[in-house]
């Protein structure tokens, strides 16, 4: 009896008891258990909605077969500025290159841009077809002062040295293409002329890096066009799009047609860049792959 007294206290004076359970008390029972049950998704909601997970672990012990790096090309540069300039522009300003390798008697090397990180040293430029090349290259800055009046500024061979050796490692690490390292002028020849005729192209390819041409099949084509005459303007411009270089197939030799030719020549034969189509040139770009 007095348990029944207790639940009408509980539940309210005017409610009845009937078989030892109160009508009230059920409904209140109910009510509560609905609010609980609200309660606990509400707070379930928020938990998953607010999940922070700290130090995210994430699982790297299984690497994709299918992949390969973002750098595609190695591009030269000469800094035509001093070491303490160079340094300066290279760090301080709207340009910037991967390294600087300086002009010390036993060079230094900087490295002012990681390689996984984009440079901005190659500018508005083309190459075989593929434009913004900051994206897909790292730059090479070597301080030399490039056009000197009539004459060009030479590289030491320490210099040289040094590049062949940063060029080997760079090319292991991203599988490099022969044809991909080039100088600032091959991609982008009407504003560029760096690395300049100076630099030794058939050394580098001599310690077996980057694109030559078989010299003896070269000269057995410049013995054939001195003899049947040169190939129409056309196909210079044709052979020289196959090589990689931006260039109209207009026919016509304009000033834009003359840059790539100069500018192929710096490369390939830097004892006369006149921009002229010749025998020798012609040879040359016939004997490249």
């Amino acid at each position: 009896m007095h348990r029944d007294v207790a639940r009408v206290d509980m539940c309210g004076d005017s409610a009845r008891v009937e078989n030892g359970t109160h009508k009230g008390c059920r409904y209140i029972n109910n009510r509560i258990l609905a609010l609980f049950t609200v309660l606990g998704l509400t707070t379930l909601l928020a938990a998953c909605s607010s999940y922070a997970p700290g130090g995210l672990r994430i699982d790297r012990s299984i690497q994709a077969k299918s992949q390969d790096s973002r750098v595609e090309l190695v591009v030269l540069h000469y800094t035509a500025a001093d070491r303490a300039q160079s340094l300066k522009i290279l760090s301080e300003q709207n340009v910037s290159s991967h390294y600087l390798i300086t002009d010390d008697a036993v060079p230094h090397v900087y490295q002012l841009v990681g390689e996984d990180r984009r440079a901005w040293h190659a500018g508005i430029s083309q190459w075989y077809g593929r434009n913004n090349l900051n994206a897909a290259s790292i730059g090479i800055e070597i301080v030399n002062q490039g056009p000197e009046g009539v004459h060009w500024a030479a590289y030491t061979p320490a210099q040289i040295s040094t590049v062949i050796t940063l060029l080997r490692g760079i090319i292991q690490r991203h599988q490099i293409k022969p044809y991909n390292v080039v100088g600032h002028s091959d991609i982008a020849p009407q504003r560029k002329t760096d690395p300049g005729p100076a630099f030794p192209w058939k050394q580098l390819a001599q310690a077996g890096i980057g694109r030559w041409y078989d010299e003896a099949q070269a000269g057995l084509y410049k013995r054939q066009f001195e003899r049947e005459g040169l190939p129409d303007v056309c196909w210079f411009q044709k052979e020289l799009e196959r090589l990689g270089y931006q260039t109209s197939t207009s026919g016509v030799l304009d000033l834009a047609t003359k840059n790539v030719i100069a500018a192929f020549q710096m490369h390939y034969r830097p004892s006369r860049y006149d921009g002229m189509p010749d025998a020798e040139t012609a040879a040359i770009l016939k004997a490249l792959p």
